[in-house]
């Protein structure tokens, strides 16, 4: 099977010399084993081993309380401890004990272990303190849209600055197409892969299952998953809005710690994201925090949602792997979709519009004068007759 690069890809490779052990989590099908296949394959050695803990034998290997008898099992399967060994670990969060072994046998034999695990949820709870300074943890998250444009085969100039990415008349017209296909089913691989809608559908219907029956089931203990997946209809309908807590716990029928505890569940399982106000930590606290999903095609299956909804959640996903992002509002005065800080680089504003207009540029400016903020830029889906000082949101790449 050819495997596509992402842009992890390199940061990945250059992790194999580090003798810790190498976590990579993310939402279900973002393409954790694709990527664990790949780095195996940048390994020269052939004292390796690619475990798949979703298999009930793989996984029983990890059961032993002697943990030696593990260590048996692999040289049973041809691997030399006299060697560096690399031991790849698929879909870890089936095995609550393997945190345990892992650790002995990093500590006695110096094994390099590559692991994947489907929860930053999971990893808190049981890669504990034991683990402290012995692991590395890499999120990967679904496609951005030049990755998007990999996979379809299409090629394009990738942009280094924002001034790049202003709209462009030819570009808009030939990638057109793909950057709505890519707002309306996101960059879930194997969703990006297929090119019939009905299909994309039924993937995405599939993974969202899983999640609810597998993911849920596996690594939280709640009672009522019909009162979950009634909270991510009603969030599904809220991209882009502040949340009024009080008022979605009374929708819902459930407490507000309760609450509490399914938005941060789906959070660390990498299905929403709460993104924080521009402000003082105290004070960014107190303004509340604004919902976005991680990937368009599963926020779409969930209900029918505006277009500008959609696609101000696809310039959240585009936009987080360049830097911090934040929102900033103003109460009634102004507000500005998203505050984006990079290192060194001062903060930019970025504010989404369907179709930027000059009035909405003006807004803008005088915004970012209340707010001392230096470069402001609008971020636009389609361009409106007669202006086009504007991103286009299929150049953020």
């Amino acid at each position: 099977m050819k495997i596509i690069d992402r842009t992890i890809f390199p940061v990945l490779s250059q992790a194999l010399s580090d003798q810790r052990i190498m976590v990579i989590t993310g939402m279900r099908r973002v393409g954790k084993t694709t990527t664990l296949k790949w780095l195996l394959e940048q390994v020269p050695s052939t004292n390796k081993l690619l475990m798949d803990l979703e298999r009930r034998d793989q996984r029983a290997v990890f059961e032993e309380n002697n943990y030696e008898r593990v260590m048996d099992y692999f040289r049973n399967m041809g691997l030399n401890p006299e060697e560096p060994m690399i031991i790849a670990l698929d879909e870890i969060q089936y095995a609550p004990n393997l945190p345990s072994v892992v650790k002995y046998l990093y500590d006695k034999y110096s094994i390099k272990f590559l692991l994947t695990g489907s929860s930053s949820f999971y990893l808190k709870n049981l890669f504990n303190e034991s683990m402290a300074g012995r692991k590395v943890v890499y999120e990967m998250f679904p496609l951005g849209f030049g990755e998007f444009l990999d996979f379809r085969g299409m090629p394009y100039r990738k942009r280094t600055s924002l001034e790049e990415m202003r709209y462009d008349a030819h570009e808009y017209e030939r990638l057109q197409s793909l950057y709505e296909e890519y707002i309306h089913f996101g960059g879930l691989p194997n969703v990006v892969l297929e090119a019939r809608t009905e299909i994309k559908r039924e993937i995405l219907l599939d993974i969202f299952s899983s999640y609810i029956n597998i993911d849920v089931q596996a690594m939280a203990d709640f009672r009522k998953i019909g009162e979950l997946q009634n909270l991510l209809r009603l969030l599904s309908m809220r991209i882009g809005n502040k949340l009024d807590l009080s008022k979605l716990s009374q929708i819902v029928g459930i407490s507000r710690p309760t609450l509490n505890e399914y938005l941060e569940f789906m959070e660390r399982t990498y299905i929403i994201h709460q993104l924080p106000a521009y402000a003082r930590a105290d004070r960014s606290t107190a303004l509340g925090k604004k919902l976005y999903f991680r990937d368009n095609g599963i926020a779409s299956i969930l209900g029918q949602l505006a277009e500008g909804a959609l696609f101000e959640n696809a310039i959240f996903n585009q936009l987080h792997n360049y830097g911090e992002l934040a929102y900033l509002s103003k109460g009634n005065s102004y507000e500005i979709d998203f505050i984006l800080t990079s290192g060194n680089q001062k903060p930019v504003g970025l504010e989404v519009k369907y179709h930027p207009v000059d009035s909405d540029q003006a807004k803008l400016e005088r915004a970012a004068v209340k707010q001392g903020l230096t470069q402001v830029w609008l971020v636009g889906r389609h361009p409106a007759p007669g202006f086009s000082n504007f991103l286009w949101g299929g150049n953020i790449f």
